[in-house]
């Protein structure tokens, strides 16, 4: 079906599309790469296979959106997880548990010649997902299409934040967090899902990110933020700032303040209320609402900024209905408003 016979009303098409939608790689205007990976998470696995799950609840959706007229018509589709990717998280994912649990115990990784190697396999292979999603977001971008990551753990955008860093000078990231995900390979993890940031600005590819909703983080954190221009609107203080009175909308145009004009998006869906995501790898009380996030980053398109890419991580996977439901929801907003801010839609 070609979207001039698409019917934006009718029932949800089970086609493989996100939504439905009647758009292939060579007519959408944004292209997600689907990674289903949770190798390195160090609470609860299984949203390696997030993708799957938002993919399915996505068919429940209502195309129509007040604020943005037509915006089906813009071009959105999500590229199916890689079996090849599936079957690798699940062999790796079996030997972090080991290892962790091991570390947690106690153990000295220099002392087991078995973990050590689990440890660099899991690492080198990591490193290979890395250039795998650098390759797929470059080929996105060379086509003058946007790109996205849905993963998957929040480390997998890596290879995204490389191919932008390429194209595009001085972008900031607008990071909607729990977690400031600036630990130094955390558990070892060279690639680990809470060092993406860490990694990303050791590797030159940001320089500025202002992160938000962070409520869950250590003191080296707060010091290597200090020491390298990140923002941080703590949880804590955003909300002390509602009970003294002050209005979402002046704490939004504080943030985007921060904010170059040309911005990607960088959002864990556990920076939300976790009664949103109750599934996501590390829930953590506390949390924006959707309307708030929402408004954030409407806001965002309103101040004339620019949103180049962005990824949606750490959502809950297949058998839990509710966290794909907020996950396709929130997908196809971070679509429409990307979409918004380049004169697409």
């Amino acid at each position: 079906m070609s979207s001039i016979d698409f019917d934006p009303n009718g029932i949800g098409l089970d086609n493989g599309n996100f939504m439905g939608l009647p758009f292939t790689p060579e007519n959408a205007k944004i292209e997600i790469i689907s990674v289903p990976w949770d190798v390195t998470v160090s609470y609860a696995d299984g949203t390696s296979s997030a993708p799957e799950n938002i993919l399915n609840a996505s068919m429940q959706l209502d195309l129509f959106q007040p604020e943005i007229k037509d915006a089906w018509k813009l071009g959105v589709y999500l590229n199916p997880s890689k079996p090849e990717w599936i079957a690798l998280n699940i062999k790796l994912r079996n030997k972090a548990i080991k290892y962790i649990d091991f570390l947690a115990n106690g153990n000295n990784i220099e002392d087991s010649a078995e973990f050590k190697e689990i440890l660099n396999d899991i690492n080198s292979y990591c490193e290979q997902l890395n250039e795998d999603v650098y390759k797929a977001a470059k080929k996105i971008i060379s086509e003058g299409k946007i790109p996205a990551v849905l993963g998957g753990e929040h480390s997998v955008p890596l290879g995204l934040l490389k191919a932008l860093s390429e194209t595009e000078l001085d972008f900031g990231v607008l990071h909607i967090d729990a977690h400031m995900d600036l630990r130094n390979a955390y558990e070892g993890f060279q690639y680990s899902h809470a060092s993406i940031f860490n990694n990303a600005i050791k590797n030159g590819y940001v320089k500025n990110i202002v992160q938000v909703g962070i409520r869950d983080f250590c003191e080296q954190e707060v010091e290597f933020a200090k020491a390298n221009n990140v923002h941080v609107f703590h949880d804590y203080e955003l909300k002390a700032n509602d009970f003294e009175g002050i209005t979402w909308h002046k704490q939004c145009e504080q943030i985007i303040s921060k904010l170059p004009q040309t911005v990607y998006i960088s959002f864990d869906i556990d920076g939300l209320d976790p009664q949103l995501c109750p599934n996501t790898g590390t829930p953590v009380p506390g949390g924006l609402t959707y309307d708030q996030a929402q408004y954030l980053i409407k806001l965002l398109v309103k101040s004339n900024r620019k949103i180049i890419g962005f990824d949606l991580c750490e959502v809950g996977g297949k058998d839990h209905e509710w966290d794909g439901n907020v996950g396709a929801r929130l997908l196809y907003f971070l679509c429409n408003w990307t979409g918004r801010s380049n004169g697409l839609i």
